[in-house]
């Protein structure tokens, strides 16, 4: 029985330890691919965040951060450089393909990252702020080093507006510099990325130690950073990136319609729409087609501009234009508020956003087509003018001389007649009988003067 026992005890450990059926291996942690395009808003924002808390519930190993930006917003940047921070993943931000750009608020982003990485033909750098509704600020003093004494404050130092430019630098300075420190990069070079607008080619941005490694793609990415070593959260953390499954993340549908809404040129359409389409509906009471699409519009509009650089003495420029331009066709002025209200439309467009922001500002062709448009509108409004003035009387007195009129009622020198379909109270020296058709000669008011064309 023993025996039995015994044999039955090493078939079943055979078994277990047969190489045919061993246990599979565990799938490798995927890394999730985000990529950023464009300018940095509040799209890119919502779109990072949400690919880190993607990354997060799905237990990536690695976020991969693909990046070709001019620069952004302000509000933006920080939220995403927060949010990078906050990462429960390391993130590998990579500047690629070739010929993109880490510019301005991308300088930002890739010293927050774990992990910095360019492929060869990128640059990065000219991260000067640009304070919104303002001038670009003064990058530095002549020998470059911005440097004063530290007991001197800087609104007693400098003119208000001087100041307050070296405070958005100053801020801007220590900002990134804290992020060099925590990544362990070129702190030194970041401040003359913020003072001086410097910019570094990929290969000088590896000598210099502003980023950790040159890559042509992810998957040359990935395969430099198998066996690397990151400090990770008061240690180190050593990646095993060889195999790992890539899975990229698309914007969805609400992040697309907030990076086209926040578009400064389709913001400035949106608002054009709304204004004409509430003006429609005004002139044609219950047409309710351009009142609705006027309101849509307009909130789409005024959500983008909560958001946008927006200068909003060019706003308020662009509603003069339209009111001006709208009243030489009510109360017409020969030109002058019509030419006017141009001149107010095109300088508020102009000034309508902080074209200092990179990738943001409004298309000037788009100013001038509009603007031609409504000059065109204009003229052709002030040539119907001058025609109807020139042409002659064909309403009132001329219109009704000479005209039949049936008699429908007559009696001690007035009554009613028809005329056209309607009634007209008339008045004849001569008695009419009804029935009886009879001619205008004058007309007084709603009163017309007739006479029989027979007895």
């Amino acid at each position: 029985m023993r025996a039995l026992f015994a044999l039955a005890m090493a078939a079943l450990l055979l078994t277990v330890a047969s190489p045919g059926r061993a246990a599979p291996e565990a799938a490798p942690a995927p890394a999730i691919l985000l990529t950023i395009e464009g300018a940095i808003g509040p799209a890119s924002s919502s779109y990072l965040q949400r690919g880190l808390a993607r990354a997060e519930a799905e237990a990536a190993a690695l976020v991969i951060l693909q990046l070709d930006t001019p620069g952004g917003l302000d509000s933006a940047t920080r939220d995403m450089v927060q949010a990078l921070l906050d990462a429960k993943q390391p993130v590998a931000t990579l500047v690629a393909p070739g010929g993109a750009r880490a510019a301005s608020a991308g300088t930002f982003l890739l010293y927050a990252s774990h992990i910095a990485a360019m492929a060869p033909g990128t640059n990065l750098g000219a991260a000067t702020p640009v304070p919104v509704g303002g001038g670009l600020p003064t990058p530095g003093t002549p020998n470059g080093t911005d440097e004063k004494p530290t007991d001197t404050d800087d609104s007693a130092a400098a003119p208000p507006e001087d100041a307050m430019r070296r405070k958005v630098v100053n801020d801007a300075v220590a900002y990134l510099r804290s992020l060099a420190e925590l990544r362990g990069r070129n702190a030194d070079w970041a401040e003359q990325a913020v003072r001086e607008g410097a910019s570094l080619t990929a290969s000088a941005a590896l000598e210099a130690g502003v980023i950790d490694l040159l890559a042509d793609d992810t998957r040359d990415l990935l395969q430099q950073l198998d066996g690397r070593s990151i400090p990770w959260n008061e240690g180190e953390r050593t990646l095993s990136t060889a195999a790992m499954p890539v899975i990229p993340v698309d914007p969805d549908w609400r992040e697309r319609l907030l990076a086209v809404i926040t578009n400064p040129t389709v913001a400035y359409v949106l608002m054009l729409i709304g204004i004409y389409g509430l003006l429609l509906e005004g002139y044609s009471p219950g047409a309710l087609l351009p009142g609705t699409v006027g309101a849509i519009s307009l909130l789409l509009a005024l959500f983008a501009f909560q958001v946008l650089p927006v200068n909003y003495a060019g706003l308020g420029l662009i509603a003069l234009g339209l009111v001006l331009m709208i009243a030489e066709v009510l109360a017409p002025s020969f030109g002058v508020l019509g030419f006017g209200g141009i001149a107010a439309f095109v300088m508020g467009s102009l000034l309508l956003m902080d074209t200092e922001v990179p990738g943001y500002g409004v298309d000037p062709w788009l100013i001038g087509g509009l603007a031609g448009a409504a000059a065109l509108l204009l003229v052709g409004t002030l040539y119907l003018l001058w025609r109807a003035r020139q042409a002659q009387l064909t309403t009132g007195q001329a219109l009704l001389h000479e005209r039949d009129v049936r008699v429908l009622d007559f009696h001690d020198g007035e009554g009613w007649g028809q005329l056209d379909g309607e009634r007209w109270r008339i008045r004849c020296d001569h008695a009419l009988q009804p029935g009886q058709v009879a001619r205008v000669i004058a007309r007084d008011g709603l009163v017309l003067q007739v006479e029989p064309l027979s007895p």
